[in-house]
């Protein structure tokens, strides 16, 4: 059986794409941004809760409080990118609920009622999106660099000091620039991945 993805697609997506290290100074419009999102909301959430906040950092002054968050090895990178988003999971994502979810409005006092709950399922779903949200980036023909080294409590007080939302990764969007990409590592086979039982 053959996949209904055109096989260009599918290297667009996974085969081919890589991991961005380097970056080219081409800007990355607000068009492109807004496209990879308008892509990207449709995928699915839990309940469509959608609890996923992006913040575009860009201008010099934004980009050099975030990077001082950054570990050693990621600040070099994340200062040169002509893009960078920082992914959080907004903890009051339910407020939102009976707007997206209106054939059920009684899920958000029903299942999203209490903090723990609601961060468990919102930082899940969230993470979900952001896996959505990389593929979109590549879907745009542009690279992506997801980073998970930085200081998720300075990132938080820096730019979310109301404690409402949570960094889940930092994300360097761009074109790839010189020597961007390292070489591919290996995956696990089918058979070492998937059981049936």
């Amino acid at each position: 059986m053959t996949l209904a993805l055109d096989p260009t697609a599918q290297d667009l997506l996974f085969r081919e794409a890589h991991t961005a290290y380097t970056f080219s100074d081409e800007p990355v419009s607000d068009e492109q941004i807004r496209a990879v999102y308008e892509l990207v909301k449709y995928a699915p959430t839990a309940f469509n809760q959608s609890p996923l906040r992006i913040t575009l950092v860009r201008s010099p002054e934004a980009r050099a409080r975030l990077v001082r968050h950054m570990s050693e090895g990621n600040r070099p990178k994340t200062s040169t990118a002509p893009l960078t988003a920082v992914l959080s999971v907004d903890l009051e994502f339910h407020e939102r609920l009976p707007e997206l979810l209106p054939h059920a409005p009684s899920v958000k006092d029903k299942f999203f009622s209490e903090a723990g709950a609601r961060e468990a399922a919102g930082t899940f779903n969230a993470t979900l999106q952001a896996g959505y949200f990389i593929l979109g980036v590549r879907a745009a023909g542009l690279a992506a660099g997801p980073m998970s080294g930085f200081d998720r409590h300075g990132v938080d007080k820096e730019f979310f000091g109301d404690g409402k939302q949570k960094t889940l990764l930092v994300v360097n969007i761009g074109r790839p620039g010189e020597e961007a990409y390292r070489t591919r590592s290996p995956r696990l086979a089918y058979e070492d991945a998937v059981t049936e039982v």
